[in-house]
């Protein structure tokens, strides 16, 4: 039984009513290239996804992509940094706390319709402040079009991999869109997954039947994988990495692309951990040149404060997985920059 709450409309009077302003449509046009060319192979800096596990609050939000957007201005010569502004979060049981998309206020219940206009205003925010335009998950591929105008990288996360839907509904976002190994680790349905990504397809979406051409810039995010015990199975190494290296050769794949996803199953959540592993693969892009062509940057979990909470109201700080501060992630970041 399903029980009526709220009419959602459909993005097109959404837009209507909040759309991109002028002004930032440029900005958001020349961030899409940038972030384009890291991916195809024309622009040899690299891409640096950051930001919370999950944006559940505007006001440290802004406050942390005005940061980053000043930071951007010491590196961008090496790198292209790109807020995680992640609104849609997925969980592994089914319940709690499922990301702005749902509920714009983590203490109330779910009301998607508000939450719809808290993430434009939020991002349209970021990009004003800051001059970055951001990254999100598609958790939900039938909702991608509320958001789409407003960001330059999309997410398929390990749980949507195999999903027929998530892979249609890529085909034909125009941006770039990483898709994350599943949990299993199978580079297989990995490859399996960009391949149908990199296709043209005809679906049904949105009460339309579509048709898409494709994108070319699907890509993998290798996030590590768990085995059937619950353990963590690292997938960064130098080893891993090139063994995906060749799948991609075989694949019949075009722009093979690679971003490490330094927390998740390759810290096992042990968010101090992604400095060490940011700090190893950079190592072996200076040892390997195949590895460096490949490896085309990081997604990596920081907020303003370190950690995590549970049942305090701590400002700027994770309410979901831990995240690296501030400071740990400014000095993360300009190491990168210096070792490119």
């Amino acid at each position: 039984m399903f029980e009526k709450q709220i009419k959602i409309p459909p993005h097109g009077e959404i837009l209507e009513k909040m759309p991109l302003p002028e002004n930032l449509k440029s900005i958001k046009a020349e961030r899409d290239k940038l972030v384009s060319d890291v991916i195809s192979g024309k622009s040899d800096k690299l891409l640096i996804i950051v930001g919370p596990c999950s944006a559940h609050e505007a006001k440290p939000v802004l406050e942390y992509v005005e940061r980053l957007g000043k930071l951007n201005e010491r590196v961008k010569e090496k790198l292209v940094l790109v807020p995680r502004l992640y609104t849609n979060k997925p969980r592994t049981r089914g319940v709690g706390y499922k990301g702005m998309f749902s509920q714009p206020d983590p203490a109330k219940s779910e009301d998607i319709l508000k939450g719809i206009y808290a993430i434009r205003s939020l991002n349209i925010n970021a990009i004003g402040a800051s001059g970055l335009t951001a990254a999100d998950e598609m958790l939900y591929p039938e909702n991608i079009h509320y958001v789409e105008d407003l960001l330059s990288y999309i997410a398929v996360g390990a749980r949507s991999s195999e999903n027929q839907m998530h892979r249609l509904v890529a085909s034909g976002i125009e941006v770039p869109v990483g898709v994350k190994n599943p949990m299993s680790g199978s580079v297989l349905v990995l490859m399996n997954s960009i391949y149908a990504a990199q296709s043209g397809q005809v679906f049904k979406l949105n009460g339309w039947q579509v048709k898409t051409n494709g994108n070319p810039l699907a890509h993998a995010i290798l996030r590590g994988a768990v085995d059937g015990n619950g353990n963590d199975i690292p997938n960064f190494h130098y080893e891993t990495v090139m063994q995906v290296a060749e799948s991609y050769a075989k694949s019949g794949v075009g722009n093979p692309a690679i971003i490490i996803d330094s927390n998740h199953s390759n810290s096992n959540k042990k968010f101090k951990q992604q400095i060490r592993i940011c700090e190893e693969v950079m190592q072996n892009r200076n040892y390997d040149k195949d590895f460096k062509n490949i490896v085309k940057g990081f997604m990596i979990e920081s907020f303003l404060e370190e950690g995590n909470q549970t049942e305090d109201k701590v400002y700027g700080k994770s309410i979901t997985d831990p995240c690296l501060g501030w400071a740990d992630t400014e000095r993360l970041i300009l190491d990168i920059a210096e070792k490119v």
